[in-house]
This record gives C-alpha cells, sequence and structure tokens, in this order.
C-alpha cells in the first residue's frame, strides 16, 4: 500500500502540466519557465484614468519561448505603436504579453502552455534587460477591468483569514484594566 502511495505522490510532484483548479482557485501556468522572477508588480490604478502599472513584469531572456497562460482564441498578434503584442482571449478575460514577437495568428486556438511568440528587448519595460508584461483585464470597453495575472497560478496578494475565521465578528473594544477589584496597597491596613 505504501508503495503505490509513494508512486501517486512521485508521480504528482514529477510529472509537469497545467495546474487545473476548482472554481475560485489558480489554474493556469506561468508565461516564461521555469517560473521567472517577478521584477514589478500589479499596482492599480486608483481610477482608470489615472497612473499604475496594469499587469506584472516578470524576467526573463532575449528570445525566451513565451507560454499562453490560459487556453483560449488569439485576439490579437501583432504592432501596437512599434511594440509587440499578443492578447489572448478566454471568455469574458483577456491575457496580454509584451513585447512578444508572435508565432501565432489572430483566430488561433490555444491551450495553456502553447507557445505564443518570443521575448524581445525592443520596448521592454525592463531595457536593456528582456522582462515579459503580463496583463489580465475582465470586461471590456467602460467595464474594463485591470486584475492582477497572478492570481492565475497562485501568487497574488496575500490574504490572511483569522484564526477563528468561522466564527461570527463580534465588536472588540480597546482593552482596559479591570479597576473594579483593585485596591489601593493602604486600604486593607484600615
Amino acid at each position: 500500500m505504501r508503495s503505490v502511495v509513494g508512486a501517486v505522490l512521485l508521480a504528482l510532484l514529477v510529472v509537469p502540466g497545467v495546474a487545473y483548479a476548482g472554481a475560485g482557485e489558480p489554474g493556469g501556468v506561468w508565461p516564461l519557465s521555469p517560473e521567472p522572477e517577478v521584477v514589478r508588480g500589479f499596482e492599480p490604478p486608483p481610477h482608470p484614468w489615472a497612473a499604475g502599472h496594469r499587469g506584472v513584469d516578470l524576467a526573463g531572456r532575449p528570445g525566451q519561448v513565451v507560454l499562453a497562460s490560459l487556453p483560449g482564441t488569439v485576439g490579437f498578434a501583432g504592432s501596437i505603436a512599434g511594440k509587440p503584442v499578443v492578447t489572448v482571449l478566454h471568455g469574458g478575460r483577456r491575457t496580454t504579453y509584451e513585447p512578444v514577437v508572435a508565432v501565432v495568428e489572430r483566430g488561433q486556438q490555444v491551450v495553456a502552455g502553447d507557445v505564443l511568440g518570443r521575448l524581445t528587448t525592443s520596448d521592454s519595460h525592463c531595457f536593456p534587460a528582456a522582462c515579459l508584461h503580463w496583463g489580465l483585464i475582465r470586461g471590456s470597453g467602460d467595464s474594463e477591468e485591470y486584475l492582477d495575472p497572478l492570481t492565475l497560478v497562485g501568487s497574488g496578494p496575500v490574504r490572511l483569514l483569522p484564526l477563528w475565521r468561522d466564527d461570527p465578528a463580534t465588536l472588540r473594544l480597546p482593552w482596559t484594566p479591570p479597576l473594579d477589584g483593585w485596591r489601593r496597597p493602604v486600604d486593607w491596613l484600615a
């Protein structure tokens, strides 16, 4: 029995693949392999028109293969203002990858882990180094919302839950010393 359990655990650790998860859990793959360093994280703007960093920058190498994070359809593969960009549509969401010289075409179906193109240093956020700007967007037009793409791979912001998370929240007043039972040292002499 132990050997069967050991073999299953070994297979889960050794066999690479897409992390499939239930609702609300990460289910994507990193767009660069091996898992890259996050050079700059997601910094959503306070308002749609304000400054911010609407994605993450991942350290890479010039010419490194860029992978689709989720299954979907290539929505754009070309140049925007001279910068090579690939966008993949996933239902009501889309992932963006730049600067990436595409090897895919608009309308092409991809699965998570498929090659989208190669990373270039031209117009890189990290010039002269190469880094991938990876974005995640939900909706379109006025309802467009930028999301943290690291949540696709389980590396988004940490949210700590209290140890008593299943208990209802109660109002906690600031601590005050219990003065009712306190007596001055001279009171007991009298």
